[in-house]
């Protein structure tokens, strides 16, 4: 969980770097709240007929779209790349592969363009 708030507390922080394990326990705990969110809301407009609660998912989903791409462009960052290649995914069916292996790349050790090893500081 402290990975998750680590990066809300960095709401739109497109500079410096984020680690693997920053990126990946973010999107983690993103999808747990999503399910969570899936089925609460999900009973809820069952048992009361009403379709209004599935605005808080909507709520949710616009609330953490800046966190979730300034951690993925802080990752491209990590491995020395610009926030642009995210835009890979564009291109169909091996674009969100592509990205999937980018994100899953270790870090550059020691300092790049982007800013100081995370890795280094965080040990």
């Amino acid at each position: 969980m402290s990975w998750y708030l680590m990066v809300i507390k960095n709401y739109a922080g497109f500079s410096g770097r984020a680690r693997r394990k920053e990126y990946w326990m973010f999107y983690l705990m993103n999808c747990i709240i999503v399910v969570a969110l899936a089925i609460l809301l999900s009973i809820l407009t069952v048992i009361t007929g009403a379709m209004g609660f599935m605005a808080i998912y909507y709520l949710y989903a616009l609330f953490i779209f800046l966190p979730a791409l300034a951690v993925t462009i802080r990752r491209l960052h990590d491995i020395g790349k610009s926030g642009w290649w995210y835009l890979i995914v564009f291109i169909p069916l091996i674009g969100v592969i592509w990205l999937i292996v980018l994100l899953a790349t270790e870090g550059n050790a020691g300092e790049n363009q982007y800013g100081p090893d995370p890795k280094a500081q965080q040990v």
